[in-house]
């Protein structure tokens, strides 16, 4: 075989563009298509009298986290553990089953009355208040976008009281 034959494509070759040439497809995670899907709009006090009785409820070292947008708008999410992990993967305690989400995407860690967002290296990445974050406090009230899931996080009204008047 000469080296024309060697370096002609077959049928079974893998061709490459130029700027694909360095990445590696290991995850099936989708990237967003573009900076309009990563819009920052808060929402305002339009909470639905459900929502406001679910949070007005939540125990102390409690926090609530609803779905504003997405696949599963309307959907609330208890944070009642000192951990709660969110992704694609079946197992996640906040599973979104969406390519816009990373199988392992993030982590919402509790200490004391607290809520850390920690993300866990997604592709995507995680937002808080519009912004890119590796890690960030969340504020009673504040945004988090997940893929195309966009949430709001509320705290306990009891622990609220209490920062406060701290």
């Amino acid at each position: 075989m000469d080296n024309s034959e060697r370096d002609a494509p077959g049928a079974g070759d893998i061709r490459r563009d130029a700027d694909d040439a360095g990445r590696h497809a290991v995850d099936s995670t989708q990237t967003f298509g573009h900076d309009s899907d990563l819009s920052f709009i808060p929402f305002g006090s339009d909470l639905t009298e459900a929502e406001l009785e679910a949070i007005g409820a939540l125990p102390s070292r409690a926090a609530l986290l609803l779905v504003r947008s997405g696949p599963t708008a309307g959907a609330r999410y208890l944070l009642d553990s000192d951990v709660t992990t969110v992704g694609r993967h079946p197992e996640a305690d906040i599973f979104f089953d969406d390519v816009t989400v990373s199988r392992r995407h993030a982590e919402i860690t509790r200490t004391g009355g607290f809520f850390e967002l920690v993300d866990q290296r997604s592709l995507n990445g995680t937002y808080v208040n519009g912004e890119r974050v590796d890690r960030a406090v969340l504020d009673d009230g504040a945004e988090v976008r997940i893929g195309k899931f966009r949430l709001n996080f509320f705290v306990s009204p009891i622990d609220r009281s209490a920062v406060a008047g701290a």
